[in-house]
């Protein structure tokens, strides 16, 4: 199972649909983790699941989601209502009282993933705004089985390999 994972577009929407169509065959979920600044029903976020970020002011989306890919449980929030910045225990904590193996976020715009205590964390960075590498990004997982690989692209569809993270779940 292949899950597209996107965050803090701020405004665009050309590019959500470009990565959407892009990857549309390949992926059986899309997520966007907040700070579209779109409003709830706009043509460009119609394929994705989304959550509220903090400049999110227009719609009425939902601080967090709980889906299903496959077996796996992901939790999807925009992070600012738990301190993400600070630490990730908080959305950790939280992803445990919901059973999530998977958690999704985004809101420092910083491209990573790793595994916290048997829970894989992923931030996509950001499409508009990326911080600590100057690369737009966006991220796809892959699950099978026990494995995840996180793989991160570029706007413009070009894999970013040193972010490349494989592990057991």
């Amino acid at each position: 199972m292949n899950v597209l994972i996107i965050s803090d577009s701020h405004g665009l929407e050309e590019e959500l649909q470009t990565i959407a169509k892009r990857h549309e065959a390949e992926v059986d979920l899309m997520i966007h983790c907040g700070d579209s600044e779109l409003e709830t029903r706009h043509p460009a976020l119609e394929p994705y699941a989304v959550v509220k970020g903090n400049c999110d002011f227009a719609g009425d989306f939902k601080d967090e989601l709980l889906l299903t890919a496959g077996s796996r449980k992901i939790l999807v929030t925009h992070g600012h209502l738990h301190g993400i910045k600070q630490t990730l225990l908080n959305v950790y904590y939280r992803a445990e009282e919901l059973g999530a193996d998977v958690i999704c976020f985004g809101h420092s715009h910083i491209a990573g993933s790793e595994v916290l205590r048997g829970k894989l964390m992923i931030n996509p960075g950001s499409i508009r705004l990326p911080r600590v590498r100057r690369t737009e990004s966006y991220a796809i997982l892959t699950l099978e089985n026990d494995a995840a690989t996180v793989r991160f692209y570029d706007q413009a569809g070009n894999e970013i390999e040193d972010l490349q993270n494989r592990v057991t779940l």
